[in-house]
């Protein structure tokens, strides 16, 4: 693929919450670095999978990417358009053009709303439809997501997990995005019903053209969706690769010891894989390690870790790695 088919370019993205003090005159006295200094860029077409353990920012940096938080600094630019820079009105008419699937299906879905009403919204707030317009689009998405139309006049507590999560699915697809975040989509879901969502989602890629940006914990379901994968850690990338690469070649400690971690179901080869065991725990988000973030808990760190931020290299085509030791 060329270059002209990068569809999201994210560049030197930032976003720190200010920790403030006080009841009548509040001052910031420091600031939680959720995302520090991230980079990639995203094809049309393709899944890009964003792992990394609880906390790491993966959220944050979805939500960001949509404006959904306001960066500190750094771009994202949308089809060439730099979303940082846009004011509300003209955000608004791009939220057209990309979307989130929320992370839970429980919270994200208004209890007071019918699913038909919940799906309509974006056609209504976005003037797309009207009317019987809105009602028979709503039919078609309900289908498209595999739920009876005729149930949409129902609400979202007569639904199970999975069904909310086709909802929320369909509540996305609504102004026909390009682009849709994936915030965990399947985290809150049966391990059953989770292939069901996940295979959804590649049907309705390769029937639509999508783009995702899937955030997950599950790096087996990762490996199975997603073209190239991202590794996170304490608000930083540490490691960006295609898929088949990062799963047979992982260079970054923090990647490997993530891999050790995957179950395989062959029980022989599970007996002799080599187990990394990370010690201690992440350390705070308010004040990160200086150099090296992982060196804490690297098996591998030295002095320079500790006082040097490791380079952003590419070590082989497309395979790049931020680590002093590799």
């Amino acid at each position: 693929m060329s270059d002209n088919n990068i569809l999201l370019r994210v560049e030197h993205l930032v976003k720190h919450f200010p920790i403030t003090r006080g009841i009548i005159v509040q001052r910031q006295v420091g600031a939680v670095h959720a995302v520090d200094d991230i980079s990639f860029f995203i094809r049309s077409g393709e899944t890009f999978g964003l792992v990394g353990e609880s906390g790491c920012g993966k959220s944050t940096t979805g939500r960001t990417i949509l404006q959904l938080y306001r960066p500190t600094s750094g771009h994202v630019y949308f089809e060439d358009i730099d979303l940082t820079t846009l004011k509300p009105e003209k955000m608004r008419l791009m939220r057209r053009r990309m979307q989130m699937i929320f992370q839970d299906p429980y919270a994200s879905l208004n209890p007071r709303m019918s699913v038909g009403e919940i799906i309509g919204e974006p056609l209504v707030i976005h003037e797309v439809a009207k009317g019987p317009a809105v009602e028979e689009r709503v039919e078609q998405l309900l289908s498209l997501v595999g739920l009876n139309p005729a149930l949409s006049n129902r609400y979202p507590h007569e639904f199970s997990g999975g069904q909310r999560q086709r909802i929320g699915v369909a509540r996305a697809l609504a102004l026909q995005p390009s682009l849709i975040v994936c915030d965990e989509p399947i985290s809150a879901l049966d391990v059953s019903i989770q292939a069901q969502v996940v295979n959804l989602l590649e049907d309705l890629q390769s029937q639509f053209g999508l783009t995702y940006l899937f955030i997950a914990h599950d790096l087996s379901m990762v490996r199975h969706i997603s073209n190239r994968v991202a590794v996170m850690y304490l608000g930083i990338i540490v490691e960006l690769a295609s898929r088949d690469d990062l799963y047979a070649h992982p260079l970054h400690p923090y990647t490997q010891a993530l891999m050790s971690a995957v179950p395989v179901a062959d029980p022989t080869v599970e007996e002799k894989r080599h187990r990394i065991i990370l010690e201690g725990d992440v350390p705070s988000p308010v004040n990160p390690p200086s150099g090296c973030r992982f060196r804490t808990r690297c098996p591998l760190a030295r002095e320079i870790c500790a006082e040097k931020v490791p380079e952003w290299r590419e070590i082989s085509p497309m395979h790049w790695v931020a680590c002093h030791m590799v």
